[in-house]
């Protein structure tokens, strides 16, 4: 699998509860894609692509590095992303 829907790649990676959520947050205009602004849950996320998503009160940048057939535990969804902002966070703290 090289590419996979927008709201089922979210709700793979355990950003939202379930996938109608994923298509809600979708539709609703907080998720980008490559820096757009996406407004259309069965668009196609490819590797390499990065997702921003506004959540209630923080900001996701995660760059898609992997797919999954079915929607799995939390270790099993960290390796479908790589989270951003992690070294950002990092810097911040010393």
């Amino acid at each position: 699998m090289d590419r996979q829907r927008l709201d089922k790649w979210l709700w793979h990676a355990r950003l939202v509860k379930a996938r109608t959520s994923a298509a809600e947050l979708v539709v609703s205009g907080h998720v980008r894609v490559n820096g757009a602004r996406e407004k259309s849950p069965g668009h196609a996320v490819k590797a390499g692509d990065v997702v921003t998503v506004a959540l209630d009160n923080s900001v996701r940048v995660l760059k898609v590095i992997g797919f999954a057939e079915r929607r799995g535990d939390a270790s099993s969804a960290r390796v479908l992303y790589e989270d951003l902002q992690a070294g950002n966070l990092q810097a911040g703290k010393e």
